[in-house]
């Protein structure tokens, strides 16, 4: 079944297999049994399961993990361009390092130690003593002390029964093997008795293998926790899906390229942050080539909505919460791109305008410094009339300076900074200063770039405010990054 060919309200779950073929075949069949029992519409659920080479070389605590978390991480991209909504891992080594993949995918993974810590807490009181059958790798991660220590005694078995449990689950006859009776019964039996002499009653099977012989060790008086069927029940609940990933910010770059470099570098200096790990997380879509943008507009050049329409697509099947588009301009084209995007653009202009608001209550004229492309989209003609705000524009011959000082042999997409460019800025300035505007908004991303982190213009011995849409753009996305 294909994602579109899921029905309205039906849940769709993904099945990492591999790590634990027949944990993941049981966890597939204990979550249609509990949907069955209590009369709920079946779940949609994909299993994937491709070759795993890891042997028991980690499970013995011999062997770092990565293979397998690269394993588990192509599974889940994989499973998000499937319409999964939620990701079963049923094995305990994985989520020894579950936090590393969930910070990596906006896809939730159900988390099978959160199971088992709320199944234990509605069933057993707290300072029950608790066994622990698992491998040498989890008991060593110390996963179930971080998690259940605190509420109960945990008891592992002696070192002969641990050693025979390993060869139960990992050997040539054992569980893994397909071998759920005799020898690795047995051995699996003689850790549930080495437990039992220490004066525990209930044992969890922190190994989704030893899970499979809940049935038979029930019948020999065990009271084991089968930890496959408390996540699939707990991933039944909806309310059990956990938090996704940080947000993302997605950025649709290179237009232009300058540009981008600096928005990026004012999201970094807005963030609060005491180390590398609190900055906001960002996703570019770095792509010089698409169409210009004015040129279109003033029909002179191709349409670039489809370059930028596949851009932000880029970004929403990458995990961005949101898209910030570093060009004036192109908001001319937003109203076509949002209402087929699942998640918003940020409106640059709109943000500029509030914040012009915030600063300037009395709401003074507002001078208008931006490509022709732009003055003819009327994007912050709009903006500024939803803000309550009186726009002024340059007329035609300081505005073909504003377009000299960006696209001129000597402006700013060519690289310069100075000279020409700036003195061709300053001269348009003063006209919308002339003519009223107490506030100028730089409102072509490389503008700022020819006076860069001013918020006050001196054109002569007059001043007037100056803001930088570039910055309260990248103000906003930093507020509802760590906001959010």
């Amino acid at each position: 079944m294909n994602s579109v060919d899921k029905r309205v309200g039906q849940r769709r779950f993904g099945i990492v297999g591999g790590v634990g073929a027949l944990a993941g075949a049981d966890v597939l069949f204990k979550l249609v049994q509990r949907a069955a029992r209590q009369g709920e519409a079946q779940p949609d659920v994909l299993l994937e399961q491709q070759p795993l080479s890891e042997g028991d070389a980690v499970a013995r605590g011999e062997a770092d993990p990565r293979e397998s978390k690269f394993y588990v991480f192509n599974i889940v991209r994989h499973f998000e361009s499937q319409g999964v909504d939620r990701v079963l891992l049923p094995s305990f080594i994985c989520h020894t390092f579950l936090d590393d993949i969930q910070a990596e995918t906006a896809l939730p993974i159900v988390n099978l130690m959160t199971a088992v810590t709320d199944h234990l807490e509605r069933e057993l009181p707290a300072g029950t003593p608790l066994g622990v059958l698992t491998c040498d790798y989890v008991r060593r991660a110390g996963l179930l002390e971080s998690h259940l220590g605190a509420r109960h005694p945990l008891h592992y078995p002696s070192a002969d029964a641990q050693a025979g449990l390993m060869e139960a689950i990992y050997g040539p006859r054992g569980l893994k093997a397909g071998y759920l009776d005799d020898a690795a019964l047995e051995a699996v039996m003689q850790a549930c008795r080495s437990l039992q002499a220490d004066g525990v009653g209930v044992i969890l099977a922190a190994s989704t293998e030893v899970a499979l012989l809940a049935e038979r060790l029930a019948a020999r008086g065990i009271r084991l926790i089968d930890s496959n069927r408390v996540y699939a029940d707990h991933a039944l609940e909806r309310d059990a899906v956990p938090a996704g990933e940080p947000v993302k910010v997605g950025i649709v770059g290179g237009v232009g390229p300058a540009a981008t470099v600096d928005f990026m570098d004012k999201l970094v200096r807005l963030t609060r942050a005491q180390r590398d790990q609190e900055h906001v997380r960002l996703l570019v879509e770095h792509n010089p080539q698409i169409p210009d943008r004015t040129a279109h507009i003033l029909g002179r050049g191709p349409d670039p909505s489809i370059a930028l329409y596949a851009a932000c697509k880029r970004l929403e099947a990458g995990g961005a919460a949101m898209i910030a588009i570093p060009c004036n301009t192109a908001h001319a084209y937003l109203g076509d791109l949002q209402p087929h995007l699942s998640i918003p653009v940020i409106s640059m202009p709109d943000v500029t305008m509030a914040r012009i608001a915030e600063r300037y209550p009395h709401c003074p004229p507002v001078g208008l410094l931006a490509t022709s492309g732009t003055m003819s989209s009327g994007v912050y003609r709009r903006a500024a009339e939803r803000a309550g705000l009186t726009l002024i524009v340059p007329d035609d011959a300081h505005q073909a300076q504003v377009m000299n000082a960006i696209y001129g042999d000597k402006g700013v997409k060519a690289g310069f900074v100075d000279g020409e460019c700036r003195a061709d800025l300053l001269a348009a300035a003063r006209h919308l200063a002339d003519r009223g505007a107490e506030v100028l908004i730089l409102g072509c991303t490389e503008l700022p770039l020819i006076v860069p982190g001013e918020d006050v213009l001196n054109l002569g011995g007059r001043e007037v405010g100056l803001v930088d849409p570039t910055r309260e753009l990248a103000r906003r996305c930093v507020e509802l990054a760590q906001g959010a």
